[in-house]
């Protein structure tokens, strides 16, 4: 399927999705500019994108491949691509890897995970497939144990190894303390989550003539994002023209920021998704242009709309949601998700604002990560697998919750983690 043009695009999503119908009610007939359009809201999108009878698709759910996207395990959230939009996806994600480093004949071992309707192993296999220059692909996967991926990736000689950093780097510890070399590995691919310096460093001592790349940036709910630039800064990417637009927004008014340096949130447009379209959706991310190419952009790190913790993605609903269930009493009256490193791992603080006076808070703050833990299990797991430190909650007064210094508004997701 070729690239469709916006103004088709977002006509046929507003004759054919009952949910764009609604969202695009008061606009006049012909709009067909972006900036013209309001921002999606995720909690609308994902509540009217129900699996059955969904107001968000624009025809039936009869031919298409159904993936899962993040959100709490009692409210699994799907995304649907038909098999034409999944070969445009993976076509130009697969052009992308050309600059990434990829070479005639590399061998590349996929260790993102597969099952359970997740799409990043199939994905990048699929992208690989489709890029324009041969390799082999060694579709290894995330779950395989650590004890029979290193002898397969040393005995096929696997010169590009793409996957999350946690799954890199559990890689890496795994290599060093059992003394193995693998000196084909020149190549290391990820994505999904942030490569922050001491997983860098733990990187270049397992692999010594290895460089750290982004594999590109994508997400199964958002679609096309950045294809990546290469160069020293593996955080900048540009738009995959002319298959998504990707537009900067002010954080306090959905302004288009347009010079470079300006931080705002990531806001993508899919031109070629007919079946659940995306249009004006929040990424998730926030991102500076750079200035120093067409479309080249800065990712700075996640948005208030969601917040990845090493492996694990969370939405400040989920975090609200475990809020309001384990506080019976009303005691909490505001918080914040604060994200912080130390010891060379991600953990996540939930930052709760009480009024004077309350009790009980350890009971309470026992309770809300008890609720967060059960609608996201992987937390805990990863928690036991020593990816990320366990969740806890500091106490402030509600004057203590940072707030955007333009608007007064509330900062839902504080990461305090350092990017290089």
């Amino acid at each position: 399927m070729s690239a469709q043009q916006l103004s088709d695009l977002i006509r046929f999503a507003r004759h054919n999705s009952p949910f764009y119908q609604d969202l695009y009610a008061s606009l006049p007939p012909h709009t067909d500019r972006l900036a013209d359009l309001p921002v999606v809201d995720q909690q609308a999108f994902w509540a009217a994108n129900t699996l059955h009878d969904s107001r968000v698709l624009t025809g039936p759910l009869s031919e298409a491949t159904v993936y899962k996207t993040g959100g709490t395990t009692g409210s699994p959230k799907f995304s649907v691509y038909t098999r034409d939009e999944w070969r445009t996806f993976v076509t130009a994600f697969g052009q992308g890897l050309v600059d990434t480093g990829l070479r005639p004949g590399h061998r590349v071992a996929d260790l993102f995970y597969a099952g359970e309707l997740y799409a990043s192993f199939l994905f990048v296999l699929d992208s690989l497939a489709h890029a324009p220059v041969d390799n082999v692909r060694l579709p290894i996967g995330g779950g395989a144990p650590l004890d029979s991926t290193i002898p397969t990736l040393r005995d096929l000689a696997a010169q590009v190894l793409a996957g999350t950093p946690t799954t890199l780097c559990r890689l890496a510890e795994q290599a060093m303390s059992c003394g193995v070399r693998l000196d084909s590995v020149e190549l290391l691919l990820f994505g999904g989550e942030a490569l922050f310096d001491d997983q860098r460093r733990l990187l270049a001592a397992a692999f010594p003539r290895a460089e750290a790349r982004s594999v590109g940036y994508a997400s199964v709910d958002a679609g096309l994002l950045g294809r990546p630039v290469p160069g020293s800064d593996a955080r900048v990417h540009r738009a995959f023209t002319p298959y998504s637009v990707v537009e900067i927004l002010d954080e306090s008014t959905d302004e288009p920021i347009t010079e470079p340096g300006r931080p705002g949130r990531v806001v993508v447009t899919s031109l070629f998704r007919r079946l659940m379209p995306i249009i004006r959706y929040p990424a998730g991310d926030r991102a500076e242009w750079t200035g120093d190419g067409p479309g080249h952009f800065r990712i700075l790190g996640r948005a208030e709309e969601g917040v990845r913790v090493g492996p694990v993605s969370l939405y400040t609903q989920d975090a609200q949601d475990a809020v309001t269930t384990a506080d019976a009493s009303g005691q909490v009256v505001g918080m914040q998700l604060v994200v912080r490193r130390w010891d060379g791992r991600d953990g996540l603080v939930l930052r709760l604002a009480t009024a004077p006076g309350d009790h009980g808070r350890k009971e309470l703050a026992e309770a809300v990560v008890t609720e967060l833990e059960a609608v996201r299990p992987l937390y805990p797991d990863s928690v036991r697998a020593g990816f990320v430190h366990p969740l806890s909650v500091e106490w402030v007064r509600h004057r203590d919750l940072a707030v955007n210094p333009r608007s007064g508004k509330l900062v839902r997701v504080l990461d305090e983690r350092p990017t290089a």
